[in-house]
């Protein structure tokens, strides 16, 4: 029962949420960016270098081995370099939006900060003075000033 307690303390505290929540929306921005490069992008760097597909693109280090139907009796043996020029095009436009969003997000709230500074100066201009302290010579001549009045008051009477 105390370990059930526990773990539903760790489980729900915000950061562990806030985790799974950027682990969520990261997974969700990661399939758009990746569809953005495989639909968007690739097919027009295809078209720019005459129709060569990226995916297809690959060193063939030995040759697939057919038997008389046709089925492999070993595959080949390739590095899929366009493989790997797609998958650093993906991460490159990763990268950019993620710093893009960051950027965006930093200046919002530079901006939101800038306001809330405004505001508070424009509320403290407002605002009358606060009183000053009296220095200690004003100090000293009101109670100056006091005396005199009660010694002038005890002799009228």
């Amino acid at each position: 029962m105390k370990l059930w307690k526990e773990f539903k303390e760790f489980a729900f505290k915000g950061n562990v949420m806030n985790l799974a929540i950027g682990v969520v929306i990261g997974t969700a921005f990661g399939k758009i960016t990746t569809s953005l490069v495989n639909d968007i992008i690739m097919p027009i760097f295809g078209w720019m270098t005459a129709g060569i597909e990226f995916k297809s693109l690959k060193w063939v280090l030995s040759p697939a081995v057919l038997d008389e139907s046709g089925n492999v009796v070993s595959p080949e043996a390739a590095i899929l370099y366009g493989n790997f020029i797609q998958n650093v095009v993906d991460f490159l436009l990763i990268a950019i939006c993620i710093f893009l969003a960051i950027r965006f997000m930093n200046k919002a709230a530079a901006v939101a900060a800038e306001k809330l500074r405004l505001k508070k100066e424009e509320e403290k201009a407002a605002e009358p003075p606060a009183p000053s302290a009296p220095t200690e010579a004003e100090l000293l001549a009101e109670i100056r000033d006091l005396l005199k009045a009660k010694t002038e008051d005890k002799t009228d009477a």
